[in-house]
């Protein structure tokens, strides 16, 4: 018999039965040192028709325990207990919950206990989260990238991290975020002069002020961001889908690179990117499965009407180079052979309406690195070649296979635009047209716009960057950018808006599904 979402709510006590968890006796006074505190707020993530992510960080070695509740008084709260928090895992803990029914909005209370002391807990943080359910409905998502880049950290006299607080108000049931959730190879100053003669003041921190080589200064690059109050308030409100791109581990990196850059000590890239990706697991709220451990590429339905691809544009790729080869060149890939075998067939076998592909790079900006590539793009406007060859044979197949309603979003630009994807604009042709929406930064230097190259077709359809000749421009100038995607449960168009750090609306695109 199917337990109804109340009754499973009204479960009570379970895995964290008999331990006294949640409360101390009336009169005891406790003192504060004893008590765990959590020091970056909570989050969500990686939801699935039933299930969620829950994470956290506590400040010492101690145990996680979960309330989870359809109301924000916690009136017959289920409590679970999650792993502790430990040094191993940079004092985060998170808790893979189970059986949360459909379509539930649900809250969920954080605390941790003392080892050894159960009496000994800290202060609650609570979170919400809404899943997606069985049965269509409206939804709304934001996406962008690139936090804490190219020097602009946070500044508290001017809001801090503003746009996290924007994007919160537009009520997002999850948020895509599209890679370079830290600047891991950025250092901070402590006071930067702005071009009006301004003083720009960063919260410093020691993880803060070199680059990061270290697996607890990658952690350390986490936790600065997790000072800022907009984003600990948007993570407690809106569940997250992180993916990552570079500046997790160093700029433009590939695997087997050796650094030629005087700031590291530790030149090897696979090892540093190996501590990176440590750390970025630690820290984001994303599933680790048995059969795929540290996988970083996947996928997830939100509803019947939309489901969301996600790829890792980093852990497969060949070096960057002048991105010339041949198809067969282990150098051309940049998401490997059997990533793009999983796409097609995943992207083959779903049933949503709306397949949204969240790719961590673009595919027609040309994006460079010194004399090479660091994208897909290599600037020749032909017939497709290097890491262009497995693109083509992605689109290729969503068009032999009659995939349709295919949506890209991306950031890694630092500017926002939509393109659109035709074959009679392209060198490349065996395609069907698609949309590709840009979007970022969401707290890091402004710069482009980028040169489309025109193997696939790209034209823009709009874009908003600095002025030319204007780069790395301060937050506090505006030119910070997210998207909004709206899907209309009755009418199953998608909406997509890029808005900027006020919420203003730049531009709309409203697309109808081809249905079948």
């Amino acid at each position: 018999m199917r337990t109804t979402r109340r009754q499973f709510l009204g479960l009570g006590l379970k895995a964290g039965a008999g331990l006294g968890l949640l409360s101390t006796a009336p009169g005891i006074v406790m003192a504060e040192s004893r008590r765990p505190v959590i020091t970056s707020g909570v989050m969500s993530g990686d939801l699935l028709t039933n299930r969620a992510m829950i994470w956290s960080r506590a400040d010492r070695p101690s145990q996680m325990l979960v309330e989870i509740a359809d109301n924000a008084e916690f009136h017959n709260a289920r409590q679970l207990t999650g792993p502790t928090a430990l040094p191993s895992t940079g004092m985060t803990s998170k808790l893979d919950v189970t059986g949360l029914g459909n379509d539930s909005e649900l809250y969920y209370r954080v605390r941790f206990a003392a080892l050894g002391d159960h009496r000994a807990i800290s202060e609650p943080v609570v979170g919400r989260l809404r899943l997606a359910g069985d049965s269509p409905r409206n939804v709304r998502f934001v996406w962008s990238g690139d936090t804490v880049g190219q020097g602009w950290g946070i500044d508290n006299s001017r809001g801090g991290m503003r746009i996290y607080e924007t994007m919160r108000q537009q009520t997002p049931d999850f948020f895509l975020h599209s890679g370079d959730t830290i600047y891991a190879d950025g250092p901070l100053e402590e006071t930067v002069t702005l071009e009006n003669g301004e003083t720009w003041h960063n919260l410093m921190t020691a993880e803060k002020s070199k680059v990061a080589e270290t697996l607890n200064e990658y952690r350390g690059q986490y936790t600065y961001n997790l000072l800022d109050e907009n984003l600990k308030r948007f993570n407690a409100e809106v569940p997250m889908f992180a993916q990552w791109d570079d500046h997790e581990t160093v700029n433009n990196w590939f695997p087997g690179e050796i650094l030629d850059d005087p700031r590291y000590s530790e030149k090897n890239v696979s090892l540093l990117s190996a501590r990176a990706r440590q750390a970025f697991l630690e820290n984001m709220p994303i599933r680790q499965w048995p059969d795929a451990p540290q996988r970083i590429h996947r996928r997830f339905n939100y509803g019947p009407d939309l489901e969301v691809f996600m790829l890792d544009m980093r852990t497969y790729r060949g070096a960057n180079s002048a991105n010339m080869q041949n198809a067969d060149d282990p150098a051309s890939a940049i998401l490997g052979g059997n990533q793009v075998d999983e796409l097609i067939a995943a992207l083959s076998s779903s049933s949503a309406t709306w397949k949204v592909i969240a790719s961590d790079m673009p595919v027609g900006l040309v994006v460079a690195d010194g004399d090479n590539f660091e994208a897909v793009a290599n600037g020749d406007d032909g017939s497709p070649a290097g890491r262009e060859h497995e693109i083509a044979r992605l689109l290729k197949a969503i068009r032999d296979n009659n995939i349709s309603n295919v949506v890209w979003l991306t950031a890694d630009v630092h500017y926002t635009a939509a393109h659109h994807y035709a074959p009679e604009r392209a060198s490349f042709k065996e395609f069907t047209p698609f949309w590709e929406f840009v979007s970022g930064p969401l707290h890091a230097g402004t710069f482009g716009p980028g040169e489309l190259d025109a193997t696939f077709g790209p034209q823009v359809a709009f874009q908003k960057a600095p002025e030319e000749g204007r780069a790395n421009l301060a937050p506090s100038e505006g030119y910070q950018f997210f998207g909004q995607v709206d899907l209309d449960a009755e009418s199953k168009e998608l909406t997509v808006t890029l808005k900027d750090v006020e919420g203003t609306s730049l531009h709309t695109e409203v697309l109808t599904p081809k249905m079948a």
